[in-house]
């Protein structure tokens, strides 16, 4: 399955739970605060989903990232010339 059929899943599953809800919140009434706050959580999923449509649609969006080919070949020593070693200072000068 590609990434948009399963968010299409998701969204139909989404949809019946909207319509589940209407059904039971029409049999126990509106007023609960369970059932504000079931409604409330169902609204966000449905926004969520909406928003991971939008960044699948997006064809800008970051992929993975290229890969650096390392090279086996030693470094040029000249780059550490002037480096200090780790814990030890510089080689010309004392350790603190």
């Amino acid at each position: 399955m590609s990434v948009h059929d399963d968010i299409t899943s998701v969204q139909r599953s989404l949809d019946d739970l909207h319509r589940s809800l209407g059904r039971l919140e029409h049999q126990l009434g509106s007023g609960g605060l369970e059932m504000r706050r079931v409604r409330l959580d169902a609204d966000h999923l449905r926004e969520s989903v909406a928003l991971l449509r939008e960044a699948a649609d997006t064809p800008d969006a970051p992929r993975r990232p290229d890969l650096v080919t390392i090279s086996d070949a030693p470094y040029d020593f000249s780059l550490w010339t002037d480096s200090d070693d780790e814990g030890l200072g510089a080689r010309d000068r004392r350790a603190p």
